[in-house]
């Protein structure tokens, strides 16, 4: 056998070899959502609103899954609900008369899709009004790591927070005044408005927590209908930005980097390791960031262990 055809036979076995363990690790992962139509907490204190949601949180269940992987998806529309609701996957490529269709109360919808790309990817409600229904709450966040892991471009991070700015609407308002940003009345970050920024809201019980030198990685998305976000970490600078989360899409050393409606993006932090400090991670456009769109890294050698891994990436 000459030397060519020895190489041409090893590199076809080495191919052969990469699919196989590419396909090995590739799998189903099954997520289930019901919509439900109730009042949930839209403020520190507790003030609620008639929101619609999947599983009854704002934002809905994190989907977290590998780049390859079948999502076999199923969405139960409650009976209860008034509303037909359906889901669109942005991390899907499918048909949007079929696998996103809207289905009526008391109806299933089934579907599958492969996470062709990695990244951090918002779902939401496509049913009519679709600015009523992503208004309302029918959001959230898909991730979708990539398969090849973590390397010197993407280096695994020490904590992970999962961040949904959406807007607030005042009770009642009609699908036009949504549409016109008329009756806006905040931002709400995972389902409340300051969330967790004690320091403009004495209510705010909660913060987002890390020691002091981690890497924190935020996976930001904004389900604004309307408005983009303009994003900035007071008191440091993003060590890394991902564009759409995509370990390929990286720009280092950025101080404010804007997220289109319906868009996502990961934020590296490293905060000082030699003190305590703190960051408010903000929209900068002010009318967002003082009517709730801002939250507080608090970061510390007394940092809860529990916070940003493991199920607390959104922290409730």
């Amino acid at each position: 056998m000459n030397e060519t055809v020895k190489t041409l036979l090893i590199g076809f076995a080495l191919g052969i070899a990469l699919a196989l363990a590419s396909t090995a690790r590739a799998k189903t992962v099954e997520v289930n959502m019901t919509v439900r139509e109730l009042e949930v907490p839209v403020d520190n204190k507790g003030t609620k609103q008639l929101m619609w949601t999947y599983d009854g949180t704002i934002p809905g269940p994190l989907v977290r899954v590998t780049e390859g992987d079948v999502v076999d998806f199923t969405m139960l529309n409650h009976e209860d609900n008034k509303n037909s609701h359906s889901m669109d996957f942005h991390a899907a490529i499918a048909d949007v008369l079929d696998e996103f269709a809207e289905v009526k109360p008391g109806a299933t919808k089934k579907f599958k899709f492969e996470a062709k790309y990695p990244g951090v990817f918002i779902y939401h409600c496509g049913a009519s009004s679709m600015a009523e229904h992503i208004s309302r709450g029918m959001y959230g966040v898909i991730i979708v790591d990539p398969k090849e892991g973590y390397s010197d471009a993407f280096p695994k991070p020490d904590r992970e927070y999962v961040l949904v700015q959406g807007d607030l609407f005042s009770e009642g308002a009609s699908v036009d005044q949504r549409l016109d940003g008329e009756s806006w009345v905040g931002s709400l970050i995972n389902g409340k408005v300051f969330h967790y920024d004690p320091v403009h809201d004495a209510n705010a019980s909660l913060s987002l927590q890390a020691k002091p030198g981690e890497r924190v990685r935020f996976y930001y998305v904004n389900a604004n209908i309307n408005d983009p976000v303009a994003l900035h970490p007071i008191a440091g600078i993003w060590d890394r930005v991902y564009d759409h989360g995509n370990p390929h899409n990286v720009s280092q050393g950025v101080q404010t980097f804007a997220i289109p409606p319906a868009s996502g993006a990961i934020f590296d932090l490293v905060p000082p390791g030699d003190r305590a400090t703190n960051n408010a991670i903000v929209d900068h456009a002010m009318t967002r960031a003082l009517r709730g769109a801002i939250s507080v890294l608090m970061t510390n050698d007394a940092a809860d262990p529990k916070l940003g891994r493991g199920d607390k990436l959104i922290v409730r």
